[in-house]
């Protein structure tokens, strides 16, 4: 397998460890990761200018395009977006139009290639027999929490990811590790990050109601495999007091700390997940 790697603005400057991690698991799977000159998906200015937000989006889909691969993600915010800007493209001629004269200026064509959320890639039947295959640590008697993430799911009829209302693609890249996935109620709930600057209250809100029913499941993790979720399950919660009750939940940790613990893969940046 081969795709054009699109980590995201984020991974870089506050999350490296999920860009190491994305990176010698699918090494380790065969799947190659080509890097482009990608810019922003362009989801944190859709409020601000739509065009630019699609447009952002179309950019990168005709770099894509213009190499005849199909893009893979490990945020849930990029993918969302840019199927988002897929669809609209392909619904709006008007917006198309403007698109296309837009690209032209940059030496660019529309491209409309395929774009993937590793999830997707790792819960394909193939590569989730070689993920199993290149387990040498079981993760037996690990209990995770399996977050989905809001913009990988909604709205379904776009992102085309999974069974909206009950996704199992996680859960089975979970088990094929040999950890157990916990059934939690709030597991499809947003995670908090999209509303963080807007309202500081709801955000911790929404977190500590997740945080708390990973818990009440019995989960000695939240596991993740969005930039955005991580960052508020793991970075937002240190910069709370010592004695915030979310302190005491259930760590949060990326899908591929999981997998690079039972590879037995040694990643310089990656942190090693608290199995008891």
């Amino acid at each position: 397998m081969r795709f054009a790697y699109f980590p995201g603005c984020k991974i870089a400057r506050h999350l490296p460890e999920y860009g190491a991690g994305v990176e010698a698991v699918c090494g380790a799977l065969g799947i190659e990761l080509v890097p482009l000159e990608f810019a922003c998906c362009g989801w944190p200015l859709r409020d601000e200018s739509y065009f630019a937000s699609v447009y952002s989006a179309a950019y990168n889909l005709a770099l894509a395009g213009q190499e005849g691969l199909a893009i893979m993600t490990p945020c849930k915010c990029c993918f969302g977006q840019l199927k988002h800007a897929q669809a609209r493209l392909r619904s709006s001629p008007k917006l198309a139009a403007e698109v296309r004269r837009h690209l032209a200026l940059d030496g660019l064509r529309p491209g409309q290639p395929e774009v993937h959320h590793l999830l997707s890639i790792l819960g394909d039947d193939v590569v989730l027999q070689a993920v199993g295959k290149n387990v040498v640590s079981p993760l037996t008697g690990f209990k995770a929490a399996c977050h989905y993430g809001c913009h990988a799911l909604r709205p379904s009829s776009v992102t085309g990811f999974d069974d909206p209302l009950n996704p199992t693609v996680f859960e089975r890249v979970v088990a094929s590790l040999g950890a157990e996935a916990v059934p939690w109620d709030l597991r499809l709930e947003c995670c908090g990050h999209p509303v963080l600057e807007r309202d500081r209250e709801i955000s911790l809100g929404l977190m500590e109601a997740k945080l708390s029913s990973a818990r009440a499941a019995g989960a000695d993790a939240v596991v993740t495999a969005c930039t955005y979720c991580q960052m508020q399950f793991d970075t937002g919660r240190r910069r709370l007091p010592a004695e915030h009750v979310l302190q005491n939940a259930p760590q949060a940790v990326l899908i591929t700390q999981l997998m690079s613990r039972a590879f037995g893969l040694s990643i310089s940046g990656i942190k090693d997940v608290n199995i008891a």
